[in-house]
């Protein structure tokens, strides 16, 4: 019995030693950048109210998630890129840019894992400007991305946001 248990663990382990060998092969800092880059984009498509450009940066997927806390205590979230995309969508087509109403984002302590060559998880203490720039509301922030045909794209955004506790800006570059 120890045998047959110890003969089908092997390919498990040979598995579990293959995804670690090409794990290591990954240029995590060139990779990093590129994440960065789509992460950059769909920020900033988001508060231009470019629709094309921000849809580029998501997997169109019945497993895309975004979620987020709202003010008031409840949360929204949308399952499916049907989903996100009939909702967040709709709302960048419906809603016209007022002035500089993109924020001043800094993100800081950011952590990921590769999950072979095609996947990631990250998460990092994110600051956004308020409208006058001197306060910053502080946010948690989840990324799940998986690259397709050579690009990064997002899978999953969460983001569990403070709005009590405004950050000022001078106390933000000490965190």
């Amino acid at each position: 019995m120890k045998t047959t248990a110890f003969l089908l663990l092997i390919p498990v382990l040979f598995s579990c030693v293959n995804n670690e060998k090409s794990a290591s092969t990954i240029d995590e800092k060139q990779e990093m950048q590129a994440i960065m880059q789509t992460i950059n984009n769909e920020s900033d498509c988001f508060f231009k109210r470019d629709y094309n450009c921000w849809k580029e940066t998501y997997m169109h997927t019945d497993y895309a998630f975004q979620a987020w806390s709202n003010p008031d205590g409840t949360f929204d979230a949308k399952q499916s890129w049907k989903e996100v995309d009939e909702k967040t969508g709709k709302y960048i087509k419906e809603n016209k840019v007022l002035g500089s109403e993109h924020p001043r984002l800094e993100r800081k302590n950011m952590v990921h894992k590769f999950y072979g060559d095609n996947a990631v998880f990250l998460v990092w203490d994110q600051y956004n400007s308020n409208p006058t720039g001197k306060k910053y509301y502080h946010s948690k922030e989840v990324r799940v991305m998986e690259k397709q045909d050579g690009k990064w794209k997002i899978v999953n955004v969460s983001a569990f946001w403070d709005y009590k506790n405004l950050v000022s800006s001078d106390s933000l570059a000490a965190l």
